[in-house]
C-alpha cells in the first residue's frame, strides 16, 4: 500500500472533514521533509500552507508510518525468512528456484528427474548429491553433459572448455566439442519437454513440495508417451 493510500484510509477511519491537501499531496509533503530535509518554512511556502499546518501534516503521517514498523520479534522472523530463501537464489538464472537434474534417453526423452535441490546448488554438486554420477558410472553408461559438469569423472563426458590463462582450443578440440553438442542437444530436448508443463515455469508452493510435483509430471509425461512401467 502506498503512502497516500495509508493516509486516505486513516482519514476515512477518522471521518476527517475537508483538508487543505488531499492524501496524495500530504504524502508528497512528507517525502519532501523526510527525503530532502526541507524546512517547515519552505514546505509551507511550497504547498501554500501555514508553517504550523505543514508541521502537523508531517507529524500526522510520520506517526502513522511509525505504527507500521516491525517490532524486534517480527524483524528477526523476517530476517530468518530471508536467510532461508538465500540457498534458493540461482546466480545462473538470477532468480529464486530449484535445481532438478534430468536424465534423457538416447532418443532425447526424459527418463528420470532427481529430487529438487535449492537453486543455488551447482549442477555438478547436484548430480553428485543425488547419486546420479555414481549410478551412471556403475552401470557404465556414457553420458553427455554440458561444461557445468566438468570434473564429474566416471562415464560423464563434457566438451572442452577454454580457460582464460590457457591457449585457445585446438581445431581438434573445437571439432570434438561441436560433435559433443550435437549429441547433448537431445538432453536439452528432454528438459524442454518437461518445461511444457507450465507449472514448472513459476512454482507458487513451498520448496519442499517441488520434488513430488516434478516426479508427478515426469510420470504423466511417461504415461502420455506410453513408456510408464508402473
Amino acid at each position: 500500500m502506498s503512502n497516500h493510500s495509508l493516509i486516505r484510509v486513516r482519514r476515512a477511519e477518522r471521518r476527517c472533514r475537508w483538508r487543505r491537501l488531499d492524501a496524495a499531496r500530504q504524502a508528497l509533503l512528507v517525502l519532501a521533509r523526510l527525503r530532502n530535509g526541507d524546512t517547515y518554512a519552505r514546505l509551507a511556502a511550497g504547498f501554500a500552507l501555514g508553517t504550523s499546518t505543514a508541521w502537523r501534516y508531517v507529524r500526522e503521517a510520520v506517526d502513522l508510518l511509525a505504527t507500521l514498523a516491525d517490532d524486534v520479534t517480527a524483524a528477526v522472523l523476517r530476517a530468518c525468512r530471508l536467510a532461508d530463501e538465500r540457498p534458493y537464489y540461482s546466480g545462473k538464472h538470477k532468480r529464486h528456484g530449484m535445481n532438478a537434474q534430468v536424465l534423457a534417453d538416447p532418443a532425447g526423452r526424459p527418463a528420470w528427474a532427481s529430487p529438487a535441490l535449492p537453486g543455488a546448488t551447482h549442477d555438478l554438486t547436484a548430480a553428485r548429491t543425488t547419486g546420479l554420477i555414481d549410478a551412471l558410472t556403475t552401470a557404465k553408461v556414457n553420458t553427455f553433459a554440458d561444461k557445468g559438469y566438468q570434473g564429474a569423472g566416471g562415464t560423464i563426458r563434457t566438451p572442452f572448455k577454454r580457460h582464460r590463462l590457457c591457449p585457445p582450443l585446438s581445431r581438434h578440440q573445437r571439432s570434438a566439442s561441436r560433435a559433443h553438442a550435437r549429441v547433448r542437444v537431445r538432453g536439452e530436448r528432454a528438459v524442454a519437454t518437461l518445461k511444457t508443463w507450465k507449472v514448472l515455469a513459476r512454482l507458487r508452493c513451498c520448496a519442499h513440495h517441488t520434488t513430488p510435483i516434478v516426479q508427478a509430471i515426469l510420470v504423466l509425461q511417461l504415461i502420455e508417451e506410453g513408456r510408464c512401467s508402473g
